[in-house]
Parts: structure tokens; sequence; C-alpha cells
């Protein structure tokens, strides 16, 4: 067994007087603190903080708005290094010693700071909290956004994964990164993820004199070399129309539909609004999901999205996933929309032909065909990442042909559906056959060739 470790303080509150004021500072200054906040920086006997803090704690001692207040200069406490230790040895201070101390932080202590760790030690009837504003806060109002409905992920002391995959399904979306996680790490690891975005912003050393607010791209985040405690602002993905990232219309029982639906693998044609019968039949959609092998992140496109059922199930399936239905008649594009909408899909609607309409869109893990024949098959395999699958259906056996020499693979879907005859019995209608292809397929998973005549016996 594990030999224990040191034993863990915790205060509840008692007659002593000490007291732990958490200041929040905005920038690297005291001065312009209000009046009761500087008093109860001056009244403390130990002042803790980063070393950033601390600097501008010595500075503000000879500002004439910390003399008016009668600050003078005391013990200080680094909050580095060992920060549990230390925080220990802030308790021990207030505590048992009854002595007033000031932590300095950053923004606002209770978001993704101190304030979290000082209650593991601490009763939080210790605590006098001044936050400031946070530095997401202070980001967004210089972007001129609102962010009551962004994603806030922190990188610091946190693995960089969470923080992606936090933000993989935000259309607006704050990282606070760290030295560990500079910006340009969380660029590069949302390049890698294959995400695009409309708006990329760094903010860094916010409310300083050398504070800096920079609007660029991905390509260029993750390239670059960035203050490391900065704020990453994140808008889109894509800039393009983006529907169906709500809950939904309410349901007949008064409960949205993100409440309300199941799983379902090849939903009936009449959940999508479509034209003429022109909807991946439900049986052979089933088919091409499966094929596809849906990532449980990455890019796909749908090219000839036609009603977007394949679009829309994909996004329900997976919905880590970033989906662009490619449509160019623009009818058929608004009913993608509504589908999306309807079902609470994520989906990108591009109204466009392959592979005109491609060129702005991130490169796909998984490619759809349904219309646009061989060109758009062939526009897909140009842009398709490492590792990527492509899948494609086709009614006429020639192209199908043609998709199975550059993918590799083919099956034939047939299906029967069963009908009512007027005697109550049943009888079986044939659908047209559709022929689905998929790869690029690896040589030892593409089928073995037939053997030739002269090998017959």
């Amino acid at each position: 067994m594990p030999e224990p470790g040191p034993p863990q303080l915790t205060v509840v509150p008692g007659e002593a007087p000490g007291t732990v004021a958490v200041v929040g500072l905005l920038g690297d200054s005291l001065a312009g603190l209000p009046l009761e906040t500087r008093k109860l920086v001056a009244q403390a006997r130990l002042v803790a903080g980063g070393q950033r803090h601390l600097a501008a704690w010595r500075r503000w001692l000879g500002d004439r708005s910390a003399q008016e207040v009668g600050a003078k200069a005391v013990p200080t406490l680094a909050l580095e290094g060992d920060l549990e230790g230390a925080v220990q040895a802030l308790a021990h201070r207030a505590v048992e010693d009854g002595q007033d101390v000031c932590v300095l932080a950053s923004g606002d202590p209770g978001f993704f700071g101190i304030t979290r760790t000082l209650l593991r030690v601490l009763d939080r009837q210790r605590l006098r909290i001044v936050p400031a504003p946070s530095a997401v806060a202070v980001a967004f109002a210089r972007l001129g956004l609102p962010w009551d409905d962004a994603v806030v992920a922190s990188a610091h002391g946190r693995p960089l994964a969470d923080a992606v995959r936090a933000v993989r399904l935000a259309r607006k979306a704050a990282v606070l990164t760290s030295p560990e996680h500079p910006p340009q790490a969380v660029g590069q690891a949302l390049v890698e993820a294959g995400l695009s975005m409309d708006l990329v912003a760094v903010c860094s050393r916010l409310g300083c004199e050398d504070e800096r607010v920079i609007e660029l791209d991905l390509a260029q985040l993750a390239h670059g070399r960035f203050d490391p405690l900065s704020v990453v602002v994140l808008v889109g993905p894509g800039g393009l129309q983006s529907v169906g990232w709500g809950t939904g219309p309410a349901g007949a029982a008064g409960g949205s539909l993100e409440r309300s639906r199941t799983l379902a693998w090849g939903l009936p044609e009449s959940a999508f609004a479509h034209r003429g019968g022109m909807v991946t039949k439900s049986e052979v959609r089933s088919v091409v999901l499966g094929k596809l092998a849906l990532p449980a992140a990455g890019v796909l496109w749908d090219l000839g999205a036609g009603s977007g059922s394949v679009a829309v199930e994909a996004a329900l399936v997976s919905p880590g996933l970033t989906v662009f239905a490619v449509e160019q008649d623009p009818e058929a594009a608004a009913r993608v929309a509504e589908n999306a909408t309807t079902m609470a899909a994520g989906v990108h609607v591009v109204v466009g032909a392959a592979p005109e309409a491609l060129a702005d869109l991130p490169d796909p893990d998984r490619v759809f065909v349904g219309g646009g024949g061989i060109p758009a098959l062939d526009a897909a395999l140009r842009r398709l990442r490492p590792g990527g699958r492509v899948v494609a259906t086709f009614a006429a056996l020639d192209r199908a042909a043609q998709a199975a020499e550059r993918l590799g693979r083919m099956v034939e879907v047939t299906v029967s559906r069963a009908r009512r005859l007027p005697d109550g019995g049943w009888r079986l209608a044939g659908a047209n056959p559709v022929f689905v292809a998929w790869g690029p397929a690896d040589d030892e998973d593409a089928p073995a060739a037939e053997p030739g005549p002269s090998a017959q016996p």
C-alpha cells in the first residue's frame, strides 16, 4: 500500500480573526482597484500570488494609491511550484496565526482560478473574494462579441486534448492557454482535427499597457508564436451557414426533439423533406453509413446532398463530426437546412457543385458522393486526408465500375419491400438496385481477383 501523504488542513469557521482576501486583477496594476479593495490589500500581513502578481504589488507600494491606504511591505508567498504546499502554508498563517492574508490573482479567481484550490483547505466563510473581469470576458469584449453562448476550456494544468474536444462541438469558444500549452499548440491541434473557423483571435496581456489582440486564421495560429498566457477565441466552424445546432422544435408532448429522439440507423424516407422521391433509401443509407465507418471526430463531406439524409444521419450518429452538405440546387439546399433543423443535426449547408464549392472547405476525413458522378468522386479523392474513406452510390453500372476502379470495393444493394395485398396477404416489390463503392482499399483489404478463364477446370 502507498504511504500516506502529509495531513491535509481543513479549516472551519472559528473565532480567529484571520481572513483570506482573494483579489482579482485586470492587467498588472493595483492602482486602479477601488478604495475598499486597496484597503483589503493594505491590511494583509502576508501577500501571496504568482511572480508577476507579486511584482505588480511591489511596484504599487511606491504608488500614491498605495500610500493613501497605508500599504507597507510585508512578507510574500509565491503560489508557484508546490502549489498545494503553498496553499497549506497560507491557510496556517490565516487560521493558526490569525493573520489577514491577501491572495492576488488574475481576473475572476472563481473562474478557472485559485478559489477552487483554496477551498480544499479553507472554509468558504474564511474567504473574501473580490473578482475583476475574467480574461475571457475581456477578450470577447475587445472583439465586440457576446459570450453567454460560448464554451470555455482551459489548457492550464489540464490536458490539451480535453480542451480541443470541448471546442470541437462548440460554435463559439475560448481556450485559456499556458506555458505548457501555448496558443500555437491549440492551433496545431485544431488544424490536425480538421476544424475550420470563421474567426480566430489571440488575446494577450489583457488590461496591460502592452495588451495585444490579434485576429488571424487557424494556419497562422498553428505556426505563430504568442504569449503563452493568452485567451484564444474561436468562432465557427467554417464561416458557412450553420443549421440545426439547437435542440429542435418541441415535440407533441412539449419536450424538445433533443430529449425525445432515439438513435436509429437508417431513418425512413418520411423523416426527411424531399422532392419526388429524391432521397437515399433507408436500407441503402444504412449500408452507406456502415461503409463510411464514421469516426468520433473529423470532417465529413456529403456531395450532391439532395435531401441531406446522409449528412443529417451522420451528424446525429457522430455529433463530433463537422459535416458539410454540398448541393448545387438552391431549393434542395434549403430542404437540407430544413431537415437538419428539424432533426437537430449540426450540418453546414454549402450551395454549389464540386469541385468549385469545395475550395474553402477543410480537407475531409470521410466523403459520401451521392451526386455529381465521377468528377465529384475525383475531386473528393484529391482532397481526402490520409487514412480517410470515400463512399459513393450509383444507379448505373458503368459509372459504378469506374468508381470501383478508383476505390477498390463495390457491392450491389437490392431491396424488396413488403406490400399489403387487397386480400390481406403480402407481396414483395423490388426497388431498383443501387451500387455502393467505397475505399480507397488497402491491398490487404481489397477483394481478391476472380480466377481467369484459363484457370477454370
